[in-house]
């Protein structure tokens, strides 16, 4: 049975991070998995969501929240393209954020659903921390299609060249400092 909190404790330890863990997600995340805010040091599991998934999807998104705050905590330990991804939040719709002086400045996108989803998906960050989720669930759990299958979910349909993350990171800055 996987006990969340030994992990969560032993990967804080072994990284030096001082976090919290919760299993009452924020208002406006009822429905996701898991999230990480920075600004409180918090880890928020879904548990209520979870309570019925297999070891292996629990795992996979304990860790996929510790490296977002490894990410966002200790940057340096990331190349360029995490870093600077960090500062963007692209979602399926087209709506996006940029993290300017420490705020979520919104704008919204114009393209398709499937577009946006696979930019979304193909963050830097995301990939770094979807694959990350995925080798430590592989050594906890083992190697299972259930998990190959949840890991290939999250993944990109087609890798996102960097070119295009200009152009959407471009447009994003544009947007939000007409905002700010």
């Amino acid at each position: 049975m996987f006990d969340c909190e030994i992990y969560f404790k032993q990967y804080c330890d072994d990284n030096k991070l001082d976090l919290l863990l919760s299993f009452n997600m924020p208002e406006g995340y009822e429905t996701a998995n898991g999230t990480f805010d920075v600004e409180s040091k918090t880890v928020f599991i879904n548990a209520e969501c979870l309570k019925e998934a297999p070891d292996y999807e629990k795992t996979f998104f304990l860790f996929h929240e510790l490296r977002h705050a490894s990410q966002y905590l200790c940057p340096d330990l990331f190349g360029n393209a995490i870093s600077r991804s960090l500062q963007y939040v692209i979602m399926y719709d087209g709506t996006c954020y940029k993290i300017i002086s420490g705020k979520y400045c919104e704008c919204k996108l114009e393209g398709g659903e499937e577009f946006f989803t696979n930019v979304y998906l193909g963050q830097p960050y995301e990939v770094d921390a979807n694959q990350y989720a995925y080798e430590q669930a592989k050594k906890i759990c083992g190697e299972s299609d259930g998990l190959r299958d949840l890991y290939e979910f999250w993944m990109p349909v087609q890798p996102v060249p960097e070119s295009v993350y200009d152009s959407v990171y471009a447009l994003i800055d544009e947007k939000t400092q007409a905002n700010v």
